[in-house]
């Protein structure tokens, strides 16, 4: 009964950790902030390119896998409409960044909580979720942004999201993803020296990456009405989640798949809502509340539905 919680804790802690070290100013917050580009230019593109190139994808059928995750990504986003509906007293801003943070989850911490709980097979299939979800989450959050902020933009719709487009497809995440999958299809084998230095790489990425979450998390002077907050953890901690574990049942997918993509329903909202709340003309300080208050409660909230799904699921 305590392997799961005893399996999520280091995380946390870590997660901890990188928040103390900042606001003790160590080393300096020039550092965490290149630290946080370092994570996004290098350590995910490596982690993801690597796994994913050398992966045997016909090895298991990933249609039901791929089915719960996209059943529980957009329960969260018409969730979060719906809760941007009942909230228009608080204006599209807001509504927006409850979108994000009922629809878009920290892959970080996917990948640590998969590697320590299912070890590398585990880690694999989270790092597999995350290429299916990457880039659709992205389009579509993105462009529900552009159609929910037009007048912010002063652009128009379809400047924005010819503009957005350019951006994605320069998103290192995607270029990686994109990557590995016409470098796996291609049939190309593993490269000595080429994948072992992508391999160090990604066991380096990990505890960088949670150290950078703890980072950019935001306590002090935390300030947002608690409707946004509580309407966005509900749709992200607890109907996200519903929705894959409910498929899962009816679809009959295999248990570690049903149970990996159930960690990703499980995860709290990602770091990056924030950047692209203040890029986008979101409610950046609500997103920011958002991201802190569920990855302070996923603690909890994912013990109790990772327990849940090991009994379900029968693993």
């Amino acid at each position: 009964m305590f392997t799961i919680p005893l399996a999520i804790a280091p995380i946390f802690v870590l997660i901890a950790t990188g928040y103390g070290l900042r606001r003790a100013g160590l080393p300096s917050a020039e550092f965490w902030n290149l630290n946080d580009r370092l994570v996004y230019l290098v350590l995910m593109p490596a982690i993801f390119f690597d796994s994913i190139s050398t992966a045997d994808l016909g090895a298991a059928a990933l249609g039901g896998f791929s089915a719960l995750l996209y059943a529980g990504f957009f329960v969260g986003i018409i969730a979060g409409l719906s809760g941007a509906g009942l909230m228009r007293h608080h204006g599209r801003a807001a509504g927006s960044s409850l979108v994000q943070g009922a629809g878009r989850f920290n892959t970080f911490i996917a990948l640590a909580v998969a590697g320590a709980l299912y070890g590398p097979e585990g880690l694999e299939l989270a790092i597999l979720g995350a290429a299916i979800l990457v880039p659709v989450v992205n389009l579509t959050v993105v462009t529900t942004l552009v159609l929910m902020l037009p007048q912010e933009r002063g652009t128009g719709i379809g400047g924005q999201i010819t503009a957005t487009l350019k951006n994605l497809a320069k998103n290192p995440l995607i270029l990686s993803i994109a990557a590995a999958l016409a470098w796996n299809l291609a049939g190309l084998p593993r490269v000595p020296v080429f994948h072992d230095s992508l391999e160090i790489l990604g066991q380096a990425a990990l505890p960088i990456m949670l150290l950078c979450v703890g980072a950019n998390l935001k306590l002090r002077g935390l300030s947002a009405e608690a409707g946004p907050l509580f309407l966005a953890a509900i749709a992200k901690l607890g109907l996200f989640p519903a929705a894959i574990m409910g498929l899962a049942l009816i679809l009959d997918v295999p248990p570690l798949q049903a149970q990996i993509a159930l960690t990703f329903g499980a995860l709290p909202t990602g770091v990056a809502a924030y950047t692209l709340a203040r890029q986008m003309g979101g409610d950046a300080p609500l997103m920011a509340a958002m991201i802190t208050v569920q990855t302070l409660l996923s603690f909890a909230t994912m013990q109790l539905w990772l327990s849940l799904g090991e009994r379900v699921f029968g693993l």
